[in-house]
């Protein structure tokens, strides 16, 4: 295989159960860069043993999180940068058509990957959980979105910000293998986290009418990204809202074929709406109270 000019961007923090892995099959990469936050673990002990370069990441708050920082910090010689987490896999057969896209002298500037889901040990085939984030992009011609400016010790890695390319985007068929072998309570423990990020940028929408700077716009027909945008546009304001994404997991993507873990991912994954809907309501109220901060009468006092 002709090794391809890409450096690989790999976020992680205490991720010795799943790092090993990803690490290990990024041998066609011409560098691997792992964007630390100070584990607690082994991470940085394993990522410098398997030959990667580690970067420690000091979050001040604000803009940029985690791999837009090491994308304008770190001096990249490459032309072509790979976005990765750690408990993502590169198969051989997505080296073969990454170094099929970035050689092309018609490539565009970015191309989006699917994140093959896995859960509880097994590759899912149904429920609609894989999805489609730009991943590959070509040096200095794409950035991350700015939606939350967010205070220092708080989540400081891109999540939910989706990259913003210069031009149209391709699309690479082979998915990453996304398993992480952490666990179900890392896993949920995660979650809440999100949840409540999520919660505060759907608040800002609500407010606001925009979802940040340089966002990625929601369009129907648009690629995959703005259609996703465009769908959680769309049920921000929804009644039932964890319901019907339930049922758009479990009925309408074929979620129950998965058997017991599509039932436990689903339900997971409408949990996760409902705390979102829950924190956004407790952000409501504290918008209420600091309008109006007479103090309210407790029901049954004198």
């Amino acid at each position: 295989m002709t090794r391809p000019s890409i450096t690989v961007i790999v976020a992680a923090k205490n991720e010795e159960a799943n790092l090993a892995r990803c690490l290990a099959a990024l041998g066609p990469a011409h560098r691997v860069i792992v964007a630390d936050s100070h584990s607690r673990d082994r991470t940085a002990e394993i990522a410098l043993a398997a030959g990667a370069e580690v970067v420690q990441f000091d979050y001040a708050g604000g803009y940029p999180k985690k791999r837009q920082w090491v994308l304008d910090n770190i001096p990249i010689m490459t032309e072509w940068v790979l976005l990765l987490d750690a408990d993502e896999v590169v198969p051989p057969e997505l080296w073969t058509e990454i170094t099929a896209a970035v050689g092309s002298p018609h490539a565009p500037n970015g191309f989006l990957v699917t994140k093959g889901f896995h859960f509880l040990n097994r590759r899912f085939r149904f429920g609609g959980f894989s999805f489609a984030a730009v991943l590959l992009i070509r040096h200095g011609r794409a950035r991350f979105e700015r939606l939350l400016d967010d205070p220092a010790g708080a989540l400081d890695m891109e999540v939910h910000e989706r990259v913003v390319v210069d031009g149209p985007l391709g699309r690479l068929k082979t998915p990453l293998i996304h398993d992480d072998f952490k666990g179900l309570e890392a896993y949920l423990d995660r979650h809440n986290t999100y949840s409540t990020w999520e919660a505060r940028l759907r608040h800002q929408f609500l407010i606001t009418g925009r979802y940040g700077e340089s966002q990625i716009e929601p369009r129907l027909f648009g690629n995959a990204q703005e259609r996703r945008r465009f769908l959680k546009k769309l049920v921000v304001r929804m009644p039932g809202e964890s319901f019907v994404w339930f049922v758009y997991h479990y009925v309408l993507n074929f979620g129950f074929l998965e058997g017991r873990a599509g039932f436990i991912a689903c339900r997971i994954r409408a949990d996760y709406i409902s705390n979102v809907r829950a924190k956004m309501y407790e952000l409501r109220r504290r918008a209420a109270d600091d309008l109006d901060p007479a103090p309210r009468a407790r029901p049954g006092g004198v």
